[in-house]
């Protein structure tokens, strides 16, 4: 029966330097995002400009829970793009990346951070970041007289937010979204070098099918190189006349016991 073979991984980089200067941009992507999903988080100006774009037609009106509440209406769904679970959410993926980058720059150092492991751990943060831009895109079909596929602060000029004074802030969302974009970028290149370093070469794969064959060798009952005890192993002639007979651990007990001990040369 043929035994069933292991796909054979690769432990090291194909381009280590590509994957030093990823960490790079990572944690000078890492950081802003922090520092801007901090400051945004509980709710700084989320509401503002979903407010602001209620005024100017562009997006569902916050104050639409309360209309509900007010006239015992079904309370709609807030969407995503201004819920807090879309600032809590930009917190926590900020936080879990600033980890898996200090984690990963320390085992890299130690050269434990293999490509397996890298592609593991990077897939799903791509899923989460991915889920991160989406959220923040939009889009807002609460309020069917005024749709929006994605977040008017994305789409439009800050202008509209200058009369009220959240002209900054405005700005400061499309800074997020800017930094969110390449958080994703960065986490997708990682992942396909990753995935890129775990297929072996035809060199590598050459070179390991020589170690594998000389492995098996070795370890053959066959080998006259083979550094195990087997039944039965070939004795090799002390004499070109008399040939040696092959024997094995049992018959050398039997013959013990019989007083029949092999000829010594």
């Amino acid at each position: 029966m043929a035994r069933l073979r292991m796909p054979h991984f690769q432990r090291r980089w194909k381009w280590p330097k590509v994957l030093i200067a990823l960490m790079v941009i990572e944690l000078a992507g890492t950081v802003p995002a922090l520092a801007l999903f901090g400051i945004a988080s509980p709710n700084l100006y989320r509401t503002k400009l979903w407010r602001i774009g209620n005024e100017n037609g562009f997006n569902s009106s916050p104050l639409q829970v309360l209309y509900a509440y007010a006239n015992y209406r079904p309370i709609p769904k807030i969407p995503f793009v201004w819920s807090q679970s879309l600032t809590d959410f930009n917190v926590a993926v900020s936080v879990l990346s600033m980890f898996v980058l200090l984690v990963k720059a320390a085992m890299f150092l130690l050269h434990i951070w293999y490509p397996i492991l890298s592609t593991l751990t990077n897939l799903p943060i791509v899923v989460l970041w991915a889920v991160s831009v989406y959220g923040q895109m939009g889009p807002d079909h609460s309020d069917p007289k005024h749709p929006s596929n994605i977040a008017w602060y994305l789409t439009k000029s800050c202008s509209y937010a200058r009369p009220s004074g959240n002209y900054g802030y405005c700005l400061q969302a499309k800074g997020a979204f800017a930094v969110t974009v390449v958080m994703l970028v960065t986490f997708l290149l990682n992942l396909l070098l990753g995935i890129w370093s775990l297929i072996p070469t035809a060199s590598q794969r050459a070179a390991s099918k020589v170690g594998l064959d000389d492995m098996q060798t070795k370890h053959s009952p066959l080998s006259d190189n083979s550094d195990r005890e087997w039944e039965m192993k070939r004795v090799l002639p002390t004499t070109n006349a008399t040939p040696a007979q092959p024997y094995t651990p049992r018959t050398l007990a039997f013959n013990t016991l019989d007083r029949q001990l092999p000829l010594r040369a």
